[in-house]
């Protein structure tokens, strides 16, 4: 008996086990490679799949959409190899997650930054309204001080009239026989503010085509609202209203791409969409807005609410296919909550494009209510329908059996941008082309010939502040290649063809000191392609000063026509600064998301989940590299790895919040640049806690699936395998207080301390508080952390070199600073470059006379993620990228044998050699070189690439569970047998007794 128990025990802790590994039922996006009607593929799946029934259904979406064809379908999977095999079916494309997308309110203070961050694709927040008196405030994100002053309702112009709507309804044109499909929370159908409501569709699971949130009533009314008081800007445009979202504010991928595929099917002329997040990886819904617009919709989307951020635009908004909106107020300066660009697909190895494409007045835009009556709203969802409604407008002018001839999205972009006026405050990734010019647009749309342009058409580095930040920093020679990435807007046709390279032609023999190469998109579909530039100064023109013009021109072939784009350039040059003035900002070793969970650097701010805005020194660094401008300095991107740049020709190559790892070949010439070639180095590192990022696992609605950061705030482990050589290393803490030095007062946000430093070096330490394990509870900093006395701040001479390292950089970052430490970072740069040492820096009091050794647990990598996923150095070739010197492209890097490195294994005066390995950084005992290249087995049950709840939950309470539960049945089996044995024995006792 007591071996049937324990075999029952055994048999019930597997299975605890196999419960803790077994996928919980979700839905999938399943597409297919053609559309067919949905019987038909349900027949495919079901005669391909020969699984039981209750591993798959077929989930039935019954709305408009179902009596036409499609090429998805929507399935309940219970199990991963159903994925698996429906990925191997050959009329299969591929096999999604199905998303949930949620919209906030955005609060009335649009200075707090809005609500949650989270991944996927979140609604962009709501417009909002705004009560009590303006203000004006000064900000340093931006050219221009922010000004909103409040007016009296009635005494507040129409924002039809501000854009001259008036003149157009004058000639007869009210936006007549334009279809405009309205994706939001619904319209009612007896509204008196609308005169032509053709159709209500719901694509929700609730029963209802109403409005009952009054954003979707508010956005028609913007567009085509009649009311006296709330004018609309073209009130006969016809309106088709796409109930998207419950009255919970909820949606999911299907409901959105079921609407998308019945907008195409109806033949929708324009498509306004307030939705938008920071996952342009998005493939189902990215790609599904290609198709949209390849079917000639013209489709209008909010370019966000997260500013005054850098590098905050959202998808859809950011593709070069859809017309992306931002915001201003009625004094002409960008809204504080408009987001900004530049786009960040191609970062961290090229660079971004421009957007936003056009801005419109976002302040207190009067529209429509839910039943009757007028409101004012704010955000750049209000900016978004009053483009979308002077678009409608601007469609109607060209006759209806002319109309698809001549208007696309291409044609109506290029009139819009090219009508703009330009604002004289804000920067090109601020205001796009400028503010709306209904009339302008008007003008080049009545003389309209297809044809295919550039936009921008050109960049002039001599025209500030808008052509920030190429007017900011001339071209010189030896310098890495400046990039500036311009659309290709092909008005013949949706598919178009380059028909020859790009060429550069200058104006006189003075632009032949300019070398120029060029990238770009041979086929264009739809409607956009792309022309990437790429600018040096050739070596016989480093003592040249000037300016040098000339323009690129590239052919685009529609079918028999041919249209020919022209790119003027204007480029200041100036002599190669001396080598102490150049600062080499790395740039290729930030990870970034998409794809990436990176999170936060700060773990103060509770509203922003994510490290998504670029780390890139002209997004959300741009105001540190406008300090190191104005200090005289000037400010490289490296694209590519530690080997493709010359050490000699810089003064210090600073290395701020990176997450990526690192070659051996960089870790090996970066200790010979220092050492032996002079170049100094800068590192602002950042918090980093292994418990921590367990915690701050969460399971993401958006996206429906788990969630886990692949490394800290930065990646120390990795950053520890570059300063090893140095005898310098970071410990796994997570510290934040305020502090002093000669009375500058700087605040620690979320960062790591040194534990290990050279004899001679010179060390400062706060009292910090220690958050590491408060913060492992929550994921949040917590304010009763431990005080501890922490090294944070290190200066150390290194053979020829120099190098500082600071624990913390949220001082530099504009997305969520408290104080700046710009102070400090000018006296390290004076120290690296120079030599100049400062008396309070460099007091003889901080110096080090031994090696600094603390004894703590060395940080080590995540063992439960495949960081090869996310990498472009594990599990990849070293290779020179376009961001680097032409002279490098598809190289390795400059010339140089790793062998013959002069000391390369020397030791630094005052570093104990110590561990072993310790000079590249790496400790084999943990096998962190091989291990991000494969999928990790756990206690060989499962075999993943990327951590889930289950192991989660089975690494922190599933196995202790299991094993309490297998003793409690060994217990009371035991309790069990000695009853029995009880009862047995006391039979005869009795019988003797009755005797």
């Amino acid at each position: 008996m007591t071996s049937k128990l324990f075999t029952r025990s055994i048999t019930l802790l597997f299975f605890f086990l196999s419960l803790s590994f077994s996928h919980s039922t979700e839905n999938y996006v399943v597409r297919f490679v053609s559309y067919r009607h949905a019987p038909e593929h349900r027949a495919y799946l079901e005669s391909s799949l020969s699984f039981p029934t209750y591993t798959w259904r077929w989930i039935d979406r019954l709305n408009p959409a179902a009596s036409f064809p499609t090429d998805f379908a929507l399935l309940q999977i219970r199990n991963s190899y159903v994925i698996d095999a429906i990925k191997k079916l050959d009329l299969i494309k591929d096999v999604h997650l199905e998303g949930k997308y949620k919209r906030e309110l955005f609060e009335a203070d649009p200075g707090n930054g809005g609500n949650e961050k989270r991944k996927g694709k979140s609604f962009t927040r709501m417009s909002f309204e705004e009560d009590g008196e303006g203000e004006r405030v000064w900000s340093g994100y931006s050219n221009s001080s922010l000004s909103w002053k409040r007016q009296l309702l009635m005494q507040r112009s129409q924002v039809t009239s501000l854009f001259g709507a008036e003149q157009l309804w004058a000639r007869g044109f009210t936006g007549s026989k334009v279809k405009m499909a309205i994706f939001d929370t619904g319209i009612r159908s007896d509204h008196p503010h609308f005169r032509n409501i053709k159709e209500r569709t719901n694509w929700t699971n609730e029963d209802t085509l109403n409005d009952n949130l009054g954003h979707g009533t508010f956005v028609a009314g913007v567009i085509a609202g009649q009311d006296a008081e709330c004018l609309g800007f073209a009130p006969d445009t016809e309106i088709y209203a796409f109930r998207v979202f419950t009255d919970a504010q909820i949606s999911y991928t299907s409901w959105f791409l079921d609407a998308f595929n019945y907008a195409i099917a109806t033949n929708m002329d324009v498509l306004n969409l307030s939705i938008g997040g920071p996952d342009y990886l998005d493939l189902p819904f990215v790609e599904k807005v290609w198709e949209l617009t390849a079917n000639n919709i013209i489709m209008v989307s909010a370019i966000g609410n997260d500013g005054p951020l850098y590098g905050t635009l959202n998808n859809p908004a950011d593709q070069s296919d859809v017309i992306g909106v931002g915001g201003i107020d009625y004094n002409n300066h960008i809204a504080s909550f408009s987001s900004r660009g530049m786009t960040t697909w191609e970062l961290p190895h090229g660079y971004g494009r421009v957007k936003p494409d056009i801005v419109a007045y976002s302040r207190e835009i009067i529209g429509s209510k839910i039943s009757t009556g007028c409101k004012s709203l704010s955000g750049t969802s209000v900016a978004s329908p009053v483009v979308a409604g002077a678009v409608c407008l601007l469609a109607s002018i060209i006759p209806r059996e002319e109309r698809k001839s001549i208007i696309n999205p291409a044609s109506m972009k290029q009139a819009l941008v090219e009508g703009a006026t330009k604002l004289p405050g804000p920067n090109i990734y601020e205001q796009g082309a400028g503010r709306l010019n209904l009339w302008d647009s008007y003008q080049i749309l009545k003389a309209y010939t297809p044809r295919a342009t550039f936009f921008p058409d050109h960049l002039d580095f001599t025209s500030c502040p808008y052509f920030w930040p190429f007017c900011r920093q001339p071209l010189y020679a030896s310098s890495i290649p400046i990039i500036f990435n311009t659309t290709i807007l092909n008005g013949m046709s949706v598919l178009g063809h380059v028909k020859s390279a790009p060429l550069w032609t200058p104006s006189d023999d003075l632009g032949n000191l300019l070398n120029v190469r060029f990238e770009y998109s041979e086929v264009i579909w739809p409607w956009t392609g792309y022309l990437g530039i790429y600018l040096e100064v050739k070596d016989e023109g480093a003592s040249f000063e000037g300016v040098i013009e000339g323009n690129v021109s590239l052919m685009v072939t529609s079918g028999e026509r041919e249209s020919l784009c022209v790119f003027r350039l204007r480029v200041k040059v100036v002599p190669t600064p001396v080598r102490a003035r150049r600062i080499l900002w790395d740039q290729f070793h930030n990870v970034k998301y998409p794809p990436g969970y990176i999170p936060r650097d700060s773990l103060d701010v509770h509203n922003d989940l994510l490290d998504w805005h670029g780390d890139h020194v002209h997004t959300n660094f741009h105001i540190l590299f406008n300090v190191l401008r104005d200090n005289g300095y000037f400010v490289e991107i490296l694209g590519s790895p530690l080997t493709c740049f010359d050490a000699g020709r810089y003064g210090t190559l600073l290395m701020v919040d990176l997450e990526e790892e690192y070659f051996r070949e960089e870790i090996e010439k970066l200790y010979d640049d220092v050492l032996n070639k002079g170049l100094g180095l800068i590192v602002f590192a950042e918090w980093y806690h292994l418990e921590t990022m367990v915690k701050m696992t969460f399971f993401d609605e958006n996206t429906r699936s788990w969630w886990t950061p692949i490394t800290g705030g930065a990646n120390v482990p990795a950053i520890n395998g570059l300063l090893d050589p140095f005898g310098i290393r970071l410990g796994g803490r997570i510290l934040s207080g305020d502090f002093s030095i000669n009375g500058e007062h700087s605040h620690y946000a979320s960062g790591t301390d040194i534990v290990r430093f050279p004899k001679g070096g010179l060390l400062h330490s706060f009292e910090l508080q220690d958050n590491s394990e408060s913060a492992s509870t929550q994921g949040i900093i917590q304010k009763f952390g431990s005080s501890k006395l922490a090294a944070i701040l290190g200066l150390t001479e290194a053979g020829k070199g120099r190098i500082s390292i600071y624990g913390d950089s949220n001082c530099l970052d504009s997305s969520h600073m408290v104080t700046n430490c710009y102070w400090l970072l000018k006296k390290l740069l004076d120290f690296t470059t120079r030599n100049i040492q400062d008396p309070v820096l460099f007091s003889e009091k901080v110096r080090i006379k031994s090696p600094l050794e603390i004894s703590s647990p060395k940080p080590k990598r995540r063992p439960d993620v495949n960081f090869s996923s996310y990498s472009n150095v594990v599990g990849k070739d070293l290779v020179c990228g376009k961001d680097a010197r032409f002279e490098v492209w598809g190289k390795r890097g400059y010339d140089f044998d790793l062998g013959k490195i002069r000391g390369w294994k020397r030791k630094l005066p005052g570093y104990d050699e110590g561990e072993g390995k310790r000079d590249l950084g790496m400790n084999e005992s943990e096998n962190e070189g091989g291990k991000f290249g494969d999928n990790t087995d756990f206690m060989g049950f499962i075999n993943r690439d990327e951590v889930d709840l289950p192991f989660i939950l089975m690494s922190q309470w599933m196995i202790p569970l299991c094993i309490a539960i297998f003793c409690l049945l060994i217990f009371f089996s035991w309790k069990m047998q000695k009853k029995r044995r009880r009862r047995k024995g006391s039979v005869p006792t009795r019988l003797a007794n009755m005797a």
